[in-house]
């Protein structure tokens, strides 16, 4: 059983630095650098972990880059 939540821990963890790391890259590639992303490290405590995302803080500028980078041209110009 202990061994069953170690591989839960593991993976929940595991996925969320990948998750991470693939919002960094595809943020980078849209020209968008966010100061300080990463796990919270108080979701990580919970038995398994629920690992939520940071973002960090941003500035305006960027949160209207990300605006433009997810939403479609027709739509962030309204």
């Amino acid at each position: 059983m202990k061994e069953d939540i170690e591989k839960t821990t593991t993976g929940a963890v595991g996925a969320a630095q990948e998750a991470v790391a693939e919002l960094r890259e595809a943020l980078a590639r849209a020209g968008i650098r966010l100061p300080s992303p990463g796990l919270d490290v108080a979701t990580l405590a919970a038995e398994p972990p629920r690992p939520l995302v940071e973002s960090g803080c941003r500035t305006v500028e960027t949160d209207r880059l990300l605006a433009a980078a997810v939403l479609p041209r027709e739509e962030s110009r309204t």
